[in-house]
């Protein structure tokens, strides 16, 4: 059985705290997690915030964004930062999990790579896998799951509701 799902919102930040939360509530419920959560830092500058990234569940918090100039319109993704983030969480795969959270399923998961085949490990080991995405994202994500993923609202109650729900075939 598969239990795949992904969530999206609107407004800066809001996914990334939404599933920190979420996270953070399944943990204080005695479920397992692995995973990745972001974690935004505003910056005084009024430049773009910093991103990290918290490897579930207790793992180390790794910068994920690299600083580009202020007129940069170029992605900010730290290709390195996001291999090392990918190589933590695989190593806290080999315990045991309940669920699988990725803070959004981008660019580099939708062409391949990042954390692709760490989704399709957690589904082979029985695991749940909640991924974040957004509209660019979206059919990708559809397509990786084989139609299997379900949309949940984005909001405590519906990601506790889905994650709650009994497993179909």
């Amino acid at each position: 059985m598969t239990k795949i799902a992904y969530t999206m919102t609107e407004g800066k930040g809001a996914l990334d705290r939404l599933l920190a939360d979420f996270a953070e509530t399944l943990a204080a419920r005695g479920v397992r997690t692995c995973g990745i959560v972001q974690i935004n830092t505003d910056c005084d500058s009024g430049y773009r915030c910093d991103m990290d990234v918290q490897v579930l569940p207790d793992g180390d918090r790794i910068r994920i964004s690299q600083q580009l100039g202020r007129d940069s319109t170029g992605c900010r993704l730290d290709p390195a930062a996001l291999t090392q983030a990918v190589a933590d969480v695989s190593r806290q795969m080999e315990q045991d999990f309940d669920i699988f959270i990725l803070n959004k399923f981008g660019k580099q998961e939708a062409e391949g790579g990042g954390f692709r085949d760490l989704i399709a490990t957690a589904l082979e080991r029985g695991a749940a896998v909640i991924a974040g995405t957004n509209g660019l994202n979206t059919q990708r994500f559809e397509a990786f799951s084989g139609g299997l993923a379900t949309r949940v609202a984005p909001t405590p109650k519906a990601l506790l509701d889905w994650y709650d729900a009994p497993e179909t075939d």
